[in-house]
């Protein structure tokens, strides 16, 4: 095998990417949910990213006593540690692939990632901001 193969890279300059959408959960027990973010991870390049954008009309349509602040607060959480450093706590010191594994991990909490989806691109942050555009906004 090639090390281009090995590494995730096509002679093509692209490079597998992984993404998952984070999803708006207001009331866990209903299950009723809306995209807020993307998660995107392209371990060729260590690259970890998220985008987010909130919907409050969305939010508050589903559950009109919503946190708004509180979820607002969730999605910056994810952001943080995808920047990595010590305001991400313990997980900031993990590499890219780890935080992007956890912050995928399944859980039943007011944001939660939705699955794991896979692509090729030359631009890991262009492909996020793309991923917001067109599956969140």
């Amino acid at each position: 095998m090639s090390d281009d193969r090995t590494l995730g890279t096509r002679s093509s300059g692209q490079d597998v990417f992984e993404y998952a959408l984070l999803r708006v959960v207001p009331r866990v027990e209903r299950g009723e949910c809306f995209n807020a973010g993307v998660l995107v991870y392209c371990r060729a390049r260590s690259f970890v990213a998220a985008r987010t954008h909130l919907d409050e009309t969305k939010l508050l349509a589903l559950d009109p006593d919503a946190d708004v602040a509180g979820v607002r607060a969730a999605l910056r959480a994810v952001e943080g540690v995808c920047a990595g450093g010590a305001a991400a706590g313990q997980a900031g010191r993990d590499d890219a692939g780890r935080r992007f594994r956890w912050l995928v991990a399944p859980r039943s909490t007011v944001v939660q990632p939705g699955p794991v989806h896979t692509g090729l691109t030359a631009d890991p942050s262009g492909e996020a901001e793309r991923l917001l555009d067109l599956l969140v906004r």
